[in-house]
């Protein structure tokens, strides 16, 4: 590999179609699309200050490196890239990429990120930012903190460990979606989702979990939770009280107790949903 150290480098294309290169402590300051179609590339801290970094590129690894805000939509049609210790604070990154490895990477400025991407794997990522991850699929995430409505909606194939989720609107559209051993607070959570499962979460949604096909709770908490489970076909374990449900399309819900139970006989076919709680133990 050819070594880069210490350049400050400027002008459009700097290391365009760069290939089998070592770069470390190097900025790439105004000057668009510095590494575009760039392969086999190691960067360590490293600094990205303009436009379009990483387009086309193929197996690129960074450590320690920051993209700053006017290094927006950084990272687009690339494949095979990983990034640990990283900081971005360009929104708009990571957009039909396939193959990307993040660890311990903060977003501060994530609206419009992994876009259209496919084969993610994130341990450690912390992002703040509107729709993030949309239309992405084969997903893997564990240790994550998210501030930032309508996130992961249309997504595919995606299993999540240990969040901590601030997000309305999250999770809208997708498909075959596992939560585990996370909070989620936000309105409307999960909506025309297919195969939504949650498992040891705790959840906190007006109106949550509506018009789900195939939604499965295990060993969760609903807080503050209202207007719940409406025209969704259902298995739910509640742990604690849910404040109120509406209207389900069939399944079972457990729950210690349901403060208020909607089941209008004029919109759903009551006769299709169990309910279960300590006052209640006969189906509705």
């Amino acid at each position: 590999m050819k070594n880069i150290n210490q350049k400050y480098l400027t002008g459009e294309r700097a290391l365009f179609q760069g290939e089998d290169l070592k770069i470390c402590d190097t900025t790439f300051a105004d000057g668009e699309s510095p590494l575009k179609e760039s392969r086999n590339i190691e960067l360590y801290g490293s600094m990205f200050k303009w436009k379009y970094p990483l387009w086309y590129s193929r197996n690129i690894k960074l450590e320690d490196c920051v993209v700053f805000d006017m290094g927006r939509a950084g990272i687009w049609y690339t494949e095979n890239i990983s990034m640990k210790n990283c900081m971005i604070e360009a929104p708009k990154n990571f957009r039909r990429t396939n193959g990307i490895q993040l660890d311990r990477v903060t977003m501060t400025n994530a609206a419009e990120t992994l876009w259209s991407c496919d084969r993610i794997r994130m341990n450690q990522v912390t992002a703040k930012g509107d729709y993030f991850a949309m239309n992405s699929s084969n997903i893997y995430i564990d240790g994550f903190e998210l501030v930032g409505n309508y996130s992961f909606d249309g997504v595919k194939n995606v299993e999540i460990h240990h969040a901590r989720m601030l997000s309305k609107d999250a999770f809208w559209n997708s498909e075959n979606v596992t939560v585990y051993d996370s909070f989620i607070s936000g309105e409307y959570l999960g909506w025309n989702a297919r195969n939504l499962t949650l498992i040891n979460c705790t959840i906190e949604s007006n109106q949550g979990m509506c018009y789900i096909d195939n939604l499965v709770m295990k060993n969760c908490r609903l807080l503050n939770t209202t207007l719940a489970f409406e025209y969704s076909t259902v298995d739910a374990e509640v742990n604690n009280t849910i404040d109120s449900v509406l209207n389900p399309a069939g399944g079972r819900i457990q729950a210690e107790k349901i403060e208020e139970l909607i089941m209008e006989a004029s919109k759903v076919d009551v006769s299709k949903t169990v309910i279960q709680t300590a006052e209640l133990k006969e189906a509705v």
